[in-house]
């Protein structure tokens, strides 16, 4: 670890010496102002005041901070890492400041968590509804295997996880999975590809080079189920966790592959693949899990509300 890393690291832990403010501020001010004469100025007090500030700072880290150049200042390496972590405390003191004081709003996010086996076009029409919310919210999506996800929910890290399968009952966190909605899956792919498996679906797809989602997903394994009941081997040439990577495959021509029939023009036209056939015994799922028993955040209800005309 350089020596930068340690004291970013010295910063960011609890310390046995506490970090003044005061002496992070007047560096702070020091480094906007230009000079110790000017931050004194600024500050409405004397230079060996400002001076001595700084010095318990550089004491308290163990690192010299600002040297001399001339009437002006210059940040050490050190001194960078400390500005541009005081620099975010006292703007996170200035938005706090404005919260109380009634100068600004709450601010309104969606932490939104997606299972990666979610095709993308089907999480863009569950989470658009939530921006068109008259009180306005900053959306951010976070991409991962359900498990992280859910470890990330129940430490409120997320508001919401949207996943093909409610959570694991064996699972110890408290969360509670609300059905959105379910639809028949299609099978896609090349013009090629289609037009070489067309006749005789869906026993075509015996032998047929075939793209799966990872084997823990659950669109998978009733596949899986419906492969060996009607005897059909496909040849699977890829496995996918993350379906963005498993629909470029399929647009490349790589392998027939399965989606929800739900999304189904967009696909075709967004990937320019076309459409073998629906397998409508074969149903993909999809849960919005929450720490809540009763979904109570208006962008989730949105995100459910949306749902429930998209899986019809």
């Amino acid at each position: 670890m350089s020596k930068v890393d340690r004291v970013a690291d010295r910063l960011a832990q609890p310390q046995s010496e506490t970090l003044n403010h005061h002496h992070l501020f007047h560096f702070w001010t020091v480094v906007r102002e230009g000079g110790i004469t000017r931050a004194s100025e600024r500050l409405n007090v004397s230079q060996p005041t400002v001076s001595g500030q700084i010095h318990e700072l550089e004491q308290v880290l163990g690192h010299k901070l600002l040297t001399r150049s001339g009437r002006t200042v210059v940040l050490s390496e050190m001194g960078r890492v400390v500005y541009r972590y005081a620099d975010q405390m006292l703007s996170l003191e200035r938005e706090l400041l404005d919260l109380l004081n009634g100068r600004s709003g709450f601010p309104e996010t969606l932490s939104v968590g997606l299972s990666l086996v979610i095709p993308k076009l089907i999480a863009y029409q569950m989470r658009e509804p939530a921006l068109q919310v008259p009180k306005p919210v900053q959306l951010v999506c976070v991409h991962n295997r359900p498990e992280r996800l859910l470890v990330d929910l129940a430490t409120f890290g997320l508001d919401v996880v949207l996943a093909d399968a409610p959570a694991p009952a064996n699972v110890k966190l408290r969360c509670y999975s609300h059905l959105l909605g379910e639809c028949p899956v299609s099978i896609y792919g090349s013009e090629a590809l289609v037009a070489a498996h067309r006749q005789g679906f869906p026993q075509s797809l015996h032998g047929a080079p075939f793209l799966l989602p990872s084997g823990d997903s659950a669109v998978s394994l009733a596949l899986e189920v419906w492969f060996q009941k009607n005897r059909i081997r496909p040849k699977v040439v890829g496995t996918f966790e993350s379906s963005a990577l498993l629909d470029t495959f399929g647009q490349a021509g790589a392998g027939l592959f399965a989606m929800p029939s739900a999304i189904d023009s967009e696909l075709r036209r967004q990937y320019q693949v076309q459409l073998l056939g629906t397998i409508s015994s074969v149903r993909q799922r999809f849960y919005a899990i929450t720490v809540e028993r009763q979904i109570r955040n208006p962008y989730v209800i949105a995100i459910s509300e949306r749902a429930k005309t998209l899986f019809v």
